[in-house]
């Protein structure tokens, strides 16, 4: 081997060796550490094999709708058994390396005729995980705490007795914890939309809000010199005092339930809400409407299954149609259109994920995808199918929870099964 070959060589070999080493993040909440759906990893694979990606387990699980979470060597994840008239909702712990099933904890529901229907699904809120407890959410609006490595209960709560929950409705948004508080969006009476709980204990700290319930789910930023909790509902977009509920601002923004459905995203001093974006005072919390001038609800939201995301002067979104489109961040200007992602159909998603100067796309049809988007375009280099889509919507299937990224890992569940697959690259020869 030549001199100049061998440090090429070993140039390669020490920047992998840098890669791994660098320590991986786990996804322990709703869209990941952060909550803003990006995935910093390293040491991950450019392309996807011809044959597909490399399986590293599959494990059974049940209905639901909720996202999986990785915390600890753990992946913990919700379902529903349903055998007419008795339904079983379960929080399933499994180990992150085999997929074999540590734990299961199992709680008795009562289901109302309907929610059979395999259109109902099942538990809708992502869990999150803090301090060696994991923080559940049933459809019925059982909220547990529970030890993460044990699975068992450290303090349980009846939401739908305690504050008037009404079943499936209401009980969709993943959870969220700032500082000691566990923070959820419930719309429950009298004007608990939002409520507060010590996260040791259960207890009630604040609540607030008298609105209607959406699928989206809140989220913490810091602008105008005060951290915000940002809640979407049918009747507003609403800034809190995470602390202690007080409101900051609100902005009117009348939506059907049924379309509310992203996460706002956040980021340089403008806010997101689907198809309608608000620009933050720098000074003081406040926000104005930025684009679209029109309140029309069919121009105000992008897509109903799906968060868009920002980057940059650019917002790349699904649409409900199943299109993906550029938008300028400043304007709402469309700079392209592709209609290559997904299948063109209501009921389609396309959750983006970026990571490094890529994007993980994960759609409606259980495909993973690696691309480039840009300003300029989109750009797909690899795709494969990671699962089966199952979840039913009307007379066709649908794979709807957006994965998780942990590890030079994807973890994604459908209906049937939660799949492991690896996306590390492997190290030069």
């Amino acid at each position: 081997m030549n001199c100049r070959k061998f440090l090429q060589t070993s140039a390669l070999g020490l920047s992998w060796l840098l890669a791994v080493a660098v320590p991986a993040e786990d996804w322990p909440q709703w869209r990941g550490p952060n909550r803003d759906g990006v995935w910093n990893e390293t040491g991950i694979i450019e392309s996807f094999p011809p044959g597909g990606l490399e399986i590293s387990w599959r494990a059974p699980v049940g209905r639901g709708w909720s996202s999986p979470v990785v915390s600890q060597g753990r992946v913990y994840v919700t379902d529903v058994e349903l055998t007419r008239p008795k339904a079983r909702e379960r929080v399933l712990c499994f180990d992150e390396s085999t997929g074999k099933l540590l734990w299961s904890h199992p709680y008795a529901v009562d289901y109302p005729d309907w929610a059979f229907d395999p259109n109902a699904g099942g538990p809708r809120a992502t869990p999150i995980i803090r301090d060696g407890k994991v923080f559940t959410l049933g459809a019925l609006g059982q909220l547990f705490c529970l030890d993460a490595v044990k699975g068992e209960v450290v303090w349980e709560n009846n939401l739908a007795k305690e504050y008037q929950v009404k079943e499936f409705t209401g009980i969709t948004a993943s959870p969220l914890i700032e500082d000691e508080l566990l923070i959820l969006y419930i719309c429950g009476k009298p004007a608990a939309c939002v409520v507060a709980f010590d996260k040791h204990s259960g207890k009630e700290a604040w609540k607030a809000l008298d609105d209607s319930f959406t699928y989206s789910s809140p989220i913490i930023i810091t602008a105008g010199g005060r951290k915000q909790l940002i809640v979407w509902t049918q009747e507003a977009v609403t800034s809190l005092d995470p602390t202690t509920g007080k409101t900051w601002w609100r902005e009117q923004v009348r939506t059907p339930g049924d379309q509310a459905v992203s996460t706002p995203v956040f980021s340089d001093h403008r806010l997101l809400i689907a198809g309608l974006m608000l620009k933050l005072d720098a000074d003081k919390p406040a926000a104005s409407v930025l684009w679209p001038e029109t309140r029309a609800v069919s121009k105000r939201i992008l897509s109903n299954t799906s968060t868009a995301l920002a980057r940059g002067d650019f917002v790349f979104s699904a649409k409900t149609s199943g299109e993906l489109v550029c938008l300028e961040a400043g304007t709402g200007k469309q700079v392209w259109e592709t209609n290559t992602v997904t299948d063109l159909k209501n009921g389609s998603s396309i959750h983006l994920t970026p990571c490094g100067d890529a994007v993980f796309l994960f759609t409606d049809q259980g495909d993973l995808v690696r691309a480039q988007l840009t300003h300029q375009g989109y750009r797909e280099i690899s795709r494969a199918r990671l699962l089966e889509h199952t979840s039913h919507f009307g007379d066709r299937k649908c794979a709807w929870p957006p994965p998780a990224y942990a590890n030079r890992h994807v973890f994604a569940r459908s209906d049937e099964e939660l799949v492991c697959a690896s996306l590390a690259a492997k190290p030069p020869k």
